[in-house]
């Protein structure tokens, strides 16, 4: 297939896809390739930029792409300030947040502010016996692209 940037006489711009040269070729001579804005079969190609894709030492090179740097809404600046201030101010535990928090409960732990991961049925217990915890609206660093 081929990708070819046309013009007809009314300098109407367009693009088709053709399935070789010889067939752009073939079709406009026997005047099937038309506007699709006046229907005039008078086409001619333009210069076309080519689609190539950098190298892979260049791409890598490349700055990445635009990530969430900047939030778009109030609500994802609100979320990226909570998250900033709960990595800022408690110990993450990992995998390990259920069996800590209960420490710490428990006074075997030293008290402090802490954030991880738990399954669902590990948090519910942890509730059902009264160890303050809850969710946080927002992955883990290591989960999140």
């Amino acid at each position: 297939m081929i990708r070819y940037a046309l013009k007809c006489a009314n300098a109407h711009e367009f693009e088709s896809w053709f399935q070789s040269a010889s067939a752009y070729d073939s079709l406009r001579a026997a005047g099937h390739v038309g506007c699709p804005l006046c229907g005039d079969a008078a086409i001619e190609k333009v210069l076309m930029a080519p689609a190539v894709r950098p190298a892979r030492k260049a791409a890598e090179a490349a700055p990445p792409a635009q990530r969430l740097a900047e939030p778009a809404s109030d609500i994802e600046k609100a979320l990226a300030d909570l998250r900033a201030k709960v990595e800022a101010n408690s110990d993450y535990v990992g995998e390990g947040f259920a069996a800590e928090a209960r420490r710490i409960h428990a006074g075997e732990a030293p008290e402090r502010s802490i954030y991880g991961e738990a399954k669902p049925e590990e948090a519910r217990k942890l509730i059902e016996d009264g160890v303050p915890v809850a969710p946080l609206p927002f992955l883990p660093k290591r989960k999140a692209n």
